[in-house]
């Protein structure tokens, strides 16, 4: 709730006044609320249970060494690939509503949406923190970290710092590239440049009719979103070899089918409704979209169902007397 109030605060101006950088016009993540981002959202959800993480999950864990989220990734490109094919279905012939900016299309304008938001925010936040402790969480195992300045380049950082600086950073991403940041778009173009290169013609395909497809022509370090993903991959390696967490092992036949099934889940999901935890929920919430909103509720209901799965695939529900990292 933190990195969402801290993005919103940022983007509210952006948005309204149209600063971008490099000859950009920043333009938020707002789109339809209609069957394709209630079922994308809720297969996500579900993917993310079985998949061990979410897509940017999925990408710091393979730069963190964790072995299965290889497996997640390969699963989530084919969604993402078998997406694309369906996108136009779903997202086209399927009923939809229109999309809903709670800035432009409510006359909050985005000073009163960004009101709204902060006061969701609060409340969200408050009630989480009451019902943790009527339920007792699980504890989470302090990481190998350091103290004072060196904290900065060796060590877990206080999770607050996280919120602050994803919230920062989206918003410059915003400004720099004129969209908020996104990751599963890249995961599609992967998978339909090797789908092409075998043949398989997916210009033909809903999802890469006008200037989209150009991408399929280009190499994958033009894509501003494939470039951010190697990124993130990079970083995270970085992060786990300067924190001691850097981990391999190996994966066990259960968890691997739920790791392919968990990233087929969320890549087709994140397909069909705009994207993923980060451009739909993240993004989307952070423009003052509605379908973002959507999307949490969603996707949350999906993740809840998931925990009645996990154990079919040997996956341990949390409980308050574990502890995680």
């Amino acid at each position: 709730m933190l990195m969402l109030a801290v993005a919103s605060t940022l983007f509210a101006p952006i948005l309204s006044n149209g600063f971008g950088l490099f000859g950009t016009t920043p333009t938020g993540y707002v789109f339809p609320v209609g069957t394709s981002v209630v079922v994308g959202s809720f297969l996500f959800g579900i993917g993310m249970q079985l998949g061990g993480g979410c897509a940017s999950g999925t990408l710091y864990t393979v730069g963190w060494g964790k072995t299965e989220m290889l497996l997640t990734l390969f699963g989530f490109i084919i969604g993402s690939v078998i997406g694309a094919w369906h996108f136009d279905f779903w997202v086209n012939q399927m009923p939809s509503f229109q999309a809903v900016s709670l800035a432009e299309d409510t006359g909050l304008g985005y000073f009163g949406a960004w009101i709204v938001q902060l006061i969701l925010f609060a409340f969200i936040f408050f009630a989480v923190k009451f019902i943790a402790k009527k339920r007792k969480p699980p504890k989470m195992k302090p990481l190998p970290t350091t103290s004072g300045w060196k904290r900065i380049f060796r060590g877990s950082w206080p999770i607050w710092t996280a919120a602050i600086a994803l919230g920062v950073l989206n918003a410059l991403t915003l400004i720099s590239r004129g969209n908020p940041w996104g990751i599963t778009s890249a995961f599609a173009l992967w998978g339909s440049k090797i789908a092409l290169f075998l043949g398989i013609d997916v210009t033909q395909w809903g999802y890469w009719s006008g200037p989209k497809g150009e991408a399929l022509q280009q190499s994958i370090l033009t894509d501003s979103t494939s470039v951010m993903n190697f990124g993130v991959i990079l970083g995270a390696f970085v992060a786990a070899g300067a924190g001691g967490a850097f981990v391999m092992r190996r994966v066990p036949l259960k968890l691997a089918a739920a790791s392919i099934i968990g990233g087929l889940l969320m890549g087709y999901g994140a397909r069909l409704a705009f994207g993923c935890n980060i451009g739909a929920y993240f993004g989307g919430i952070a423009s003052f979209s509605l379908h973002g909103w959507v999307w949490m509720i969603v996707a949350l209901a999906g993740s809840y169902l998931a925990l009645y799965l996990r154990p079919l695939f040997g996956l341990k529900n949390p409980n308050k007397n574990d502890q995680f990292c």
